[in-house]
């Protein structure tokens, strides 16, 4: 399956130990977005229509209300680079 470059970027991301927090409204539903790199910098590049893609292919997952992070099936999506650890 192929994937965008704008979702190999933002998996790119959080191979390398990065999250994507969600801040909700009263509603439950997703307000806003923010993707951290390891390093704790804000990557911009993360959009609501993004983060759902990733979603709704199985690549980034959340457990008990943490944030999202990669999953096996994102790690097998994203393709190899030599700064990937």
């Amino acid at each position: 399956m192929d994937i965008s470059r704008a979702e190999q970027r933002i998996l790119h991301l959080l191979a390398q130990g990065g999250h994507i927090d969600i801040i909700r409204n009263e509603h439950n539903k997703p307000e806003e977005l923010h993707c951290f790199t390891r390093d704790g910098w804000r990557y911009p590049g993360l959009s609501l229509r993004l983060f759902r893609k990733l979603k709704r292919k199985r690549a980034i997952a959340s457990q008990g209300g943490k944030p999202y992070r990669i999953t096996r099936r994102g790690l097998e999506l994203v393709r190899a680079e030599f700064d990937n650890r």
